[in-house]
């Protein structure tokens, strides 16, 4: 049962963490000759044909608790959620037979998402999108120089607006479209370019096919380009639920005021006995439920939530890439594997172009001249039900990855004195971090990466926006 509980709320946290926050900074002081190209993550509202929000992750509060603002009641969704998968519990647990409850659950999970799923191509069906508002916006920076009278240009000047679910590769293409007339507008040789979570991946996929000669500089912050553990092995059946890194995720969430522990733990409980699972899972032998769950529930919450989208997938660390499309898709000449063919074409090839030429792709930046630096925070719980939930990380991505190579103890310890003396006698000493947790030697980058420690994947500070805009905009 503790296994149980342990895992439905790893399952609520992903769909309440899982997608960083995103909030403007107001930056007075920076400024530069040419124009630097902000790119975030997943912030960017997105809105169905008619012009409704589609349904977001960050608002699984109210899909859980209701919306008493709203007047929102959710009996009507308990209700058809335990009518579809009450039988196939019970049927799972007579006859050993999963596949009802699998199917059930992504039928009652993509009625919740179905406006934000992409279809089997991994393509926009129902016209989802940026808003017209935004579109507009775009279309005015494209064609404006934003310089005027001011004769410098700002941090708000420009951003790169784009529907973060979509594939990379084919991103890429708008965002270079956008440096084109950002050139063009404003008579500069080169921008600069800042990005942040998703974001990273979409410049890296723009490297891999236009190279920076455009690029004056590039400053990642929160990079998942290698990898966000949150992402990566969760979907690959890296479980291994610890209950003090789900205590520690609690109060980590706590403190960053995203909701209370004791209201979370209350409402999550409250939800599984609307829906009649708690009932049914008490009478049924921790083990039994908890392997299943791993063995089939990983695809059905895969994709009927967000793992019909390219971008996230891009999230995937190379080591765990294969793994999660056998999770997800199934076997080679699966069901899943034939239906979502062009889905897994886009997935590949984002593979074979960016994830495995990482290293090459940051040299390709440095040999066409552009500036590149990275910051790395850290001091977060990972999510709990990781294998790797004791690395030391943002709360999303483990340093290791978001700094492209550092190397760190765990959480419960420093990196050993042995380890240090033998790095201080090779003239390393310089790249250990003062509180000994990270030696950034090792980076693929270590005179360019700055590691920031108390602040989250989902803080965006006022000076870490700073040193990203200086990068991209320094001329040296």
């Amino acid at each position: 049962m503790k296994k149980f509980l342990s895992v439905f709320l790893v399952i609520v946290l992903i769909f309440s963490l899982a997608i960083p926050s995103f909030s403007w900074v107001e930056i007075n002081e920076s400024q530069s000759q040419i124009p630097v190209i902000r790119i975030s993550g997943d912030g960017e509202a997105l809105y169905d044909e008619e012009g409704n929000k589609i349904f977001h992750y960050k608002d699984i509060a109210k899909l859980v608790t209701g919306d008493s603002e709203s007047g929102t009641d959710n009996s009507e969704m308990y209700k058809s959620m335990a009518e579809a998968l009450l039988p196939a519990l019970a049927k799972g647990l007579a006859t050993d037979n999963w596949d009802d409850l699998y199917a059930g659950l992504e039928t009652e999970i993509s009625k919740i998402f179905a406006n934000s799923l992409l279809d089997e191509n991994g393509n926009v069906t129902n016209n989802s999108g940026l808003s017209e508002t935004r579109k507009q916006q775009m279309e005015n920076k494209r064609n404006n120089d934003q310089k005027g009278s001011k004769g410098y240009y700002s941090w708000e000047d420009y951003w790169f607006h784009y529907d973060w679910r979509l594939d990379p590769m084919e991103t890429a293409d708008e965002f270079h479209s956008f440096v084109q007339d950002i050139k063009r507008t404003t008579g500069c040789e080169k921008v600069g370019i800042a990005a942040t979570c998703l974001g990273t991946n979409i410049v890296m996929a723009y490297v891999a096919k236009y190279g920076a000669k455009d690029i004056q500089g590039i400053g990642m912050d929160g990079s998942v380009v290698g990898g966000a553990e949150i992402l990566s092995e969760v979907i690959c059946g890296k479980f291994d639920v610890a209950p003090p890194a789900l205590m520690r995720i609690l109060r980590d969430v706590e403190g960053l005021g995203m909701f209370s522990i004791d209201e979370f733990i209350m409402e999550t409980i409250d939800m599984l006995v609307k829906t009649g699972l708690l009932e049914g899972v008490i009478s049924t032998t921790e083990n039994i439920f908890y392997d299943k769950l791993i063995e089939g529930a990983t695809s059905a919450l895969a994709l009927s939530t967000f793992y019909t989208w390219p971008n996230y997938w891009a999230c995937v660390s190379p080591e765990d890439y294969e793994s999660a499309k056998y999770y997800v898709f199934g076997q080679e000449g699966s069901e899943k594997r034939v239906k979502y063919a062009g889905l897994i074409e886009k997935l590949d090839n984002y593979d074979r172009e960016v994830r495995q030429r990482i290293p090459e792709l940051i040299q390709t930046i440095k040999d066409d001249g552009a500036n590149f630096g990275v910051i790395s925070k850290y001091g977060f719980q990972i999510i709990p039900n990781c294998v790797s939930s004791d690395v030391v990380s943002d709360q999303f991505a483990s340093v290791k990855r978001s700094s492209f190579g550092a190397t760190t103890s765990n959480v419960y310890e420093t990196l050993s004195e042995e380890y240090i003396e033998q790095r201080i006698s090779e003239g390393k000493g310089k790249y250990i971090s003062p509180d000994k947790l990270i030696d950034a030697s090792t980076c693929l980058n270590p005179d360019s990466t700055w590691f920031i420690k108390g602040s989250s994947h989902s803080d965006w500070t006022t000076y870490e926006v700073k040193i990203m805009y200086d990068v991209a905009s320094a001329d040296r």
